[in-house]
């Protein structure tokens, strides 16, 4: 499996469809959920939402710097993004709202003024992986598809677009192929007959077989894997988180 090619023009409107899904599907809560857990350990929804917005802002960062050249990181430390996320995840739900549609409305205006030119621009993610511009849109796609599961409030990994879950799958799979200190596995999908394997080891002694969205949910840690078929009958090892 190969990572699909970006095409930010494609993706930034997969985005906004994306924003608007979630948005109608938080202003729908009572109130009082958005402090309630997420399925994400330490973190209430406030804290998932508010993330969701100060990413959109550190993608605006990047689209910046590519578009004029000065570079701008995503975000100032990760001292300082972890304070915002935890300052403004106990906000009333209007705020919360208000924020994430202001924060996508920021994104969406960097996108269009994006020239030709600049998607080819390279720029450097919060984890110092260098990619170009073209990507970005792809990876908000990403944050906000996946973190709108995490909220828990009734979307599941399997309600995800069927070419979303197969790009990620395989950007994930990527991520995770030859990657030492982790368990070797063939991973096998059972709508495509497609087969990879992820660990370092040149023969996995496990076999992990499941669609392409049961898949996706257990390399991207949200799910124990209980969909998947497994031979032998070994236990799942533990995957690396996302970061």
């Amino acid at each position: 499996m190969s990572v699909q090619r970006p095409d930010p023009v494609s993706d930034a409107a997969a985005v906004r469809e994306a924003t608007q899904q979630l948005v109608e599907a938080v202003s729908a809560l009572d109130p009082p959920a958005v402090a309630e857990p997420s399925l994400l350990a330490g973190w209430s929804r406030g804290h998932v939402l508010t993330h969701l917005a100060r990413n959109a802002d550190a993608m605006v960062n990047l689209l910046t710097w590519a578009r004029t050249g000065e570079e701008t990181p995503m975000y100032v430390s990760d001292e300082a993004r972890e304070k915002d996320i935890e300052n403004g995840a106990s906000r009333p739900l209007p705020d919360q709202l208000d924020d994430l549609r202001q924060s996508a409305e920021r994104f969406t205006q960097a996108v269009d003024a994006m020239p030709p030119q600049a998607w080819a621009a390279q720029v450097r993610t919060r984890h110092g992986g260098v990619v170009p511009a073209a990507e970005l849109p792809a990876k908000r796609l990403a944050e906000i598809h996946l973190h709108h599961v995490d909220l828990g409030i009734g979307r599941s990994c399997a309600d995800l677009p069927a070419d979303f879950a197969a790009r990620e799958l395989a950007v994930i799979i990527d991520r995770l192929t030859g990657r030492e200190g982790i368990a070797a596995v063939r991973l096998q999908d059972t709508e495509t007959d497609e087969t990879w394997e992820i660990g370092a080891a040149e023969h996995p002694d496990l076999t992990v077989s499941g669609t392409t969205h049961a898949l996706l949910a257990w390399v991207s840690g949200r799910s124990g894997g209980e969909e998947l078929s497994r031979e032998p009958g070994l236990p799942l090892p533990t995957l690396p988180p996302l970061g």
